[in-house]
């Protein structure tokens, strides 16, 4: 996917059209943004997609036809150069963690402030993860309760450092912050983080989350080692 900040095609999926009028207009040559369609359900947003290639979905959840979970799922198997930005009405959305599973990358609340929203649709073109606070209290304690109830996850083997940069991830160091804490090039975290999303087979850094919460790595209210 490309991420020219100054050139980023956006499609915007929500059932309701005041919505859509609106987050168009706030969007729409906004700092080189670009509004290239917009979908009044799942199965529109992929259509969409499969025509135009956009940079970024802003994808609601519940939607008639295709829902946001399913349509996010199908367009990051089919389309993974584009990605998806949720945006939820409740930081306590059900669907929400749903929704990570399937590749998204990145998750706000509809009353965020428009400054957030245009740096989130640049955060996620890019590949880098972005979670609302509020959902990211909620997805840990999901993480931790998955862990209890279904035993850890094994993980492939990873070398000390890679499991530094794992641990690091989940607590939502940027690769500059990995850099300074571990001593060592921000070249080289990169590398790091390139690697581990092969061997985990993860799509981004969110799903690098995911992982290492699983796989008990990182537990709630732990400090970053």
């Amino acid at each position: 996917m490309s991420g020219d900040a100054t050139e980023l095609s956006i499609v915007i999926a929500d059932d309701q059209l005041l919505l859509r009028a609106g987050f168009r207009k706030l969007l729409d040559g906004a700092d080189g943004l670009t509004v290239v369609g917009d979908a009044a359900d799942g199965q529109e947003a992929l259509d969409l997609v499969a025509r135009l290639r956009p940079n970024v979905v802003l994808m609601d959840i519940r939607m008639p036809v295709l829902d946001g979970i399913e349509a996010t799922r199908r367009i990051s198997r089919s389309h993974p150069e584009t990605a998806v930005l949720v945006l939820t009405t409740y930081d306590l959305d059900e669907y929400v963690f749903a929704a990570l599973d399937a590749g998204a990358g990145g998750f706000l609340l509809k009353d965020c402030p428009p400054d957030e929203l245009t740096s989130a649709i640049r955060v996620v073109a890019r590949g880098d993860a972005l979670i609302a606070p509020s959902i990211t209290r909620r997805l840990i304690a999901e993480f931790a309760g998955r862990a209890s109830r279904t035993g850890l996850r094994e993980l492939p083997p990873i070398s000390e450092r890679e499991r530094e940069v794992l641990i690091g991830v989940a607590h939502g160091l940027s690769n500059s912050e990995l850099a300074s804490h571990l001593f060592i090039g921000e070249a080289t975290v990169k590398s790091h983080v390139s690697s581990l999303l092969a061997k985990l087979g993860c799509r981004d850094r969110v799903q690098l989350v995911v992982a290492a919460y699983e796989a008990g790595l990182v537990t709630p209210g732990a400090a970053s080692s």
